[in-house]
């Protein structure tokens, strides 16, 4: 028997933490105003089965180039992985790698496509697989800046933290990926594996992304409730919050340890006593998407709530545009950097 389909409608209209009154700039006016590079973690061995390529591409689809250097190198395009898709329209440096077991090395030298420089290529034991990196350098300019102070404030703002939101374009026009995942889990048959992904994604990102925005509005975004589950910022290790004492306030300001909300899968939250009550209240509306995630396989994983710009800078180049430059970890995305900077 097919599910019934709920009524919910997926606002993407989430609540921003330093209120909306922003100066307008603009961005991406070209691919050279957004520029990433992908920092790996770790040091590549320099042997093995694997062919490791550093690859600039300007302009340019990560899935497109990766069946592009498949061909290329004759294997077949499941042999080509890399740690993550990078947005089209920018400048970006990201690892590709290529699974030639036993052969020779191709040529990359003679590897020719517009837009795209491969700047290195080395060997490797280990494909490099999706998710596999530290984070990545953000250089980003911003035009036409209406208020320069305003923007100012802004800068310093960030720096305390903004919330972790998944990225808009996750959730696609309209919350579109959230309602077909809606659909999937009452019965309509997706076969496109990556759409089937890509639905998964946007509903478990759907969900967290809903909770964090009430815990602003309620303003309890850095302040824990008993049972709240929190996570080591210099791992993935999570654990609840059984007493809310000096110390574990302590922990928190010093940024030992984050708060943290679910991704949402299958089994039980983690979270407990008043924070577990929060989190089932705030989510009850979207038992369908719930439960979906949690049929398909997902298990319950944490993320934290809010998310730092490192190594922040801004550079000026007039007193209408400026370049700033920051570090995200893996799974942080610039654009939320951006919704709480500029309109």
């Amino acid at each position: 028997m097919k599910e019934e389909i709920s009524n919910n409608t997926f606002s993407l209209d989430f609540s921003f933490l330093y209120g909306e009154i922003k100066a307008h700039a603009l961005y991406k006016q070209s691919c050279a105003d957004f520029v990433v590079r992908e920092d790996l973690g770790f040091v590549l061995t320099g042997e093995g089965e694997h062919v490791c390529l550093w690859v600039q591409k300007v302009g340019e689809n990560t899935q497109y180039l990766a069946r592009q250097l498949a061909k290329f190198a004759g294997i077949p395009a499941r042999n080509v992985s890399y740690a993550g898709l990078k947005d089209r329209q920018a400048d970006t440096w990201q690892w590709f790698s290529l699974h030639i077991p036993g052969k020779i090395t191709p040529d990359f030298s003679l590897f020719s496509s517009p837009g795209v420089i491969i700047h290195k290529v080395i060997r490797h034991h280990k494909k490099i697989k999706t998710g596999a990196l530290a984070g990545n350098y953000f250089s980003i300019t911003l035009r036409d800046v209406s208020d320069k102070a305003l923007l100012e404030k802004a800068f310093v703002n960030i720096q305390k933290g903004v919330p972790n939101y998944f990225g808009e374009q996750r959730f696609g026009f309209d919350g579109f990926n959230v309602q077909a995942a809606e659909y999937m889990f009452a019965g309509r048959k997706i076969k496109d594996r990556f759409k089937r992904g890509m639905y998964l994604s946007a509903a478990r990102s759907y969900l967290f992304n809903h909770l964090l925005s009430v815990r602003i509005k309620d303003g309890i975004y850095n302040i824990p409730l008993l049972g709240d589950c929190v996570q080591f910022v210099g791992n993935r290790s999570f654990f609840p919050l059984t007493e809310l004492n000096d110390e574990a306030f302590t922990r928190l300001k010093d940024r030992e340890i984050c708060l943290t909300g679910p991704l949402w899968g299958a089994g039980e939250l983690t979270s407990e006593f008043k924070a577990l009550d929060y989190e089932m209240e705030n989510l009850k509306s979207y038992s369908s998407l719930q439960a979906g995630l949690a049929k398909n396989g997902l298990k319950q994983a944490r993320r934290p709530l809010l998310l730092f710009a490192e190594q922040f800078s801004a550079l000026w180049q007039n007193e209408n545009t400026v370049t700033i430059n920051f570090y995200l970890t893996s799974g942080c995305y610039a654009t939320s950097i951006l919704r709480e900077l500029i309109k």
